[in-house]
């Protein structure tokens, strides 16, 4: 369901891109919507802005991509652990049983 949710809105998103007209940044109306009075006068400093925008939301996703391989790898060693203790509990338990064959 969450995925059909993130793909939906994804399309929705290119769908609406592609709708506008003229560049990010242009001015309201053109493609660079109301985004402030920089971005709504448009020209070189509404294409900066929307260069700005676009490498802060880069670098955030970036951020938590990295965020999630941390926690995964801390994941990986925790379950890594895991198994360690359970092995030995295993060895240990093969062990006893053997000593009471043995009696």
């Amino acid at each position: 369901m969450q995925r059909a949710l993130s793909i939906c809105s994804r399309n929705m998103a290119t769908l609406s891109q592609s709708r506008m007209v003229g560049e990010r940044g242009s001015g309201a109306g053109k493609g660079g919507g109301g985004g402030g009075s920089i971005r709504e006068a448009g020209g070189s400093f509404g294409k900066m802005e929307a260069a700005n925008e676009d490498q802060y939301f880069y670098n955030q996703s970036k951020d938590q991509i990295a965020k999630l391989r941390d926690e995964l790898h801390d994941e990986i060693s925790f379950h890594e652990e895991q198994i360690k203790r359970h092995q030995e509990a295993i060895t240990r338990h093969k062990s006893r049983i053997n000593q009471m064959d043995k009696q």
